[in-house]
C-alpha cells in the first residue's frame, strides 16, 4: 500500500520538532509494509526532493524566500488573521501545495491520501481526491479545530473537508467531540499520533524542586497562570521554560512583575535529544494549556517517568490519569494549580510511582508500532469503503 501525506509541518533536519510525529508515523508504517511519501513546504537550505530517514519528501515553494513564513513557525492562523500580505501568501500556498500534490500523485500513484490538519492540507486533499478518485483520510490535530471554532467563516470549508473525507480521525476524544459540535459530519475516529519511545526514556538524577514547561509560548499555553502559581509556591521551587514564541517577551516582563524572575530559566527551543535531559531531571512537567489538542509533551514526560500536573482541559485527560500517572486540575486557577504541585512534591516518593505508571501507559497507547497498526487498519477500511 502507498500513502501520500499532505502537511505544512515536517522535520527539516535531524532533531527538528516540526511535525516530528509524522516522520515517526511514516517510519512505523514502513515497518508495516506501507510506503509513505510526503508533500510539505520548503524552507531555506532544503532540496526539493529528498529522502528523510527513508521517507521520500517533496518540498514546494509557495512565495519568494523572504515571504515563505507561513510554515514551521506554528502561527499560520495568526499571520493570516493579522496581515493582508499573509492572506495573499496563503493563496499562493494553497496553489503551490495542490500543484506539488498533483505531481506527486502522478509519479507515486498512492492508494490513499492522508491530510494532516484540515486546513490547509485537508482542503487541498479534497481537491486532489476528487481529481484523482483517491480516498482521503484527514487527521485533526488541534490548532486546526481552534480555527474552525474561532473563525465562523471557516466553517463551510471545515464541513466540506469532513464530508469529503472517507475517514476523519482526531488525536483525542475532546477534539472529536469539538469537531462534531461545530459542523454536521460523521464523528471522527480517535487515533493519536506516535511518540519516540526509543528516545524518551528514564535515566539520571532528578532535581528536588524543579518544575518544567515545554511548548510554544502562546496565550493558549497558559504560561501566565503557571508564573502566578510559581509565585505562590515556596521560594526554593524553580521553573525551566523550554520553547519560544510571541508570548516569551511579555511573559519575561510578567515574571519580573511577579518577582519570580530569579526562579525562572528561559531555555528557548531545544532539540528532542536535549528535551530528554530536561524531562529526566525535572521533578514534574506542568501543562497549564487550555484546550490542548492532545498534549504530546505530557506523553514525552511520562515516557521519561516524569509525573505530570495539567489542567483537565482539551485532550489531556486522554493522556494523564488523575492520581495514577499525575494530577489533573479541574479548576483553571493559579491557586489550585499551586496546591496540586505542592501535593505532588510533598509525596514520600515525590511522584516516582506516578511517573513509573505514566511510562507504562504511554508505551501502551502511543508507541509507534501501536499507532501504525491503528492507521493501517484505517487505511484498509477507507480503501474498501471508497466509492468505485
Amino acid at each position: 500500500m502507498k500513502v501520500l501525506f499532505l502537511t505544512h509541518a515536517f522535520p527539516r533536519y535531524d532533531g527538528d520538532v516540526a511535525g516530528n510525529f509524522l516522520l515517526r508515523l511514516a517510519s512505523a508504517l514502513d515497518k508495516q509494509g506501507i510506503e509513505v511519501k510526503v508533500v510539505a513546504p520548503s524552507a531555506p537550505g532544503l532540496s526539493e526532493n529528498a529522502k528523510f530517514n527513508g521517507t521520500g519528501v517533496d518540498r514546494f515553494h509557495y512565495a519568494p524566500s523572504r515571504y515563505e513564513t507561513l510554515a514551521y513557525g506554528g502561527n499560520m492562523a495568526e499571520q493570516v488573521r493579522d496581515s493582508w500580505s499573509a492572506r495573499f501568501t496563503l493563496l499562493g500556498f494553497l496553489g503551490a501545495e495542490f500543484r506539488a500534490a498533483v505531481r506527486a500523485r502522478r509519479s507515486y500513484q498512492p492508494d490513499i491520501i492522508h491530510a494532516h490538519w484540515w486546513f490547509p492540507n485537508g482542503l487541498v486533499g479534497t481537491w486532489l481526491s476528487r481529481l484523482s478518485n483517491t480516498p482521503l483520510v484527514t487527521t485533526l490535530h488541534g490548532t486546526d479545530v481552534r480555527i474552525a471554532r474561532s473563525v465562523s467563516m471557516s466553517r463551510p470549508a471545515f464541513r466540506h473537508v469532513l464530508q469529503n473525507s472517507i475517514v476523519t480521525t482526531a488525536v483525542s476524544r475532546w477534539l472529536a467531540h469539538e469537531a462534531q459540535s461545530l459542523v454536521s459530519a460523521p464523528a471522527p475516529m480517535v487515533a493519536p499520533m506516535p511518540v519516540a519511545v526509543e528516545l524518551f526514556s528514564p535515566g539520571g538524577a532528578r532535581k528536588k524542586n524543579a518544575l518544567l514547561f515545554v511548548g510554544r509560548m502562546t496565550k493558549q499555553k497558559g504560561i501566565d497562570i503557571l508564573l502566578q502559581a510559581l509565585a505562590k509556591l515556596p521560594a526554593g521551587i524553580e521553573l525551566d521554560l523550554v520553547g519560544d514564541g510571541p508570548e516569551r517577551a511579555p511573559m519575561e516582563a510578567y515574571a519580573r512583575e511577579l518577582g519570580v524572575q530569579d526562579r525562572v530559566r528561559w531555555q528557548g527551543t531545544q532539540s528532542q535529544k536535549k528535551l530528554v535531559e530536561f524531562y529526566r531531571s525535572a521533578s514534574a512537567l506542568v501543562v497549564p494549556s487550555a484546550d490542548e489538542g492532545l498534549g504530546l509533551v505530557a506523553v514525552e514526560a511520562m515516557l521519561c517517568e516524569t509525573p505530570v500536573v495539567a489542567f483537565e482541559s482539551g485532550g489531556l485527560p486522554d493522556v494523564v490519569q488523575h492520581d495514577r500517572t499525575g494530577f489533573l486540575v479541574s479548576e483553571r486557577s493559579p491557586d489550585v494549580l499551586a496546591t496540586a504541585i505542592e501535593q505532588l512534591l510533598a509525596r514520600d516518593d515525590r511522584g516516582a510511582a506516578l511517573g513509573a505508571a505514566g511510562r507504562m501507559r504511554a508505551l501502551a497507547t502511543f508507541a509507534p508500532e501501536s499507532v501504525a497498526r491503528r492507521y493501517a487498519d484505517i487505511y484498509k477500511n477507507a480503501i474498501a469503503s471508497a466509492p468505485a
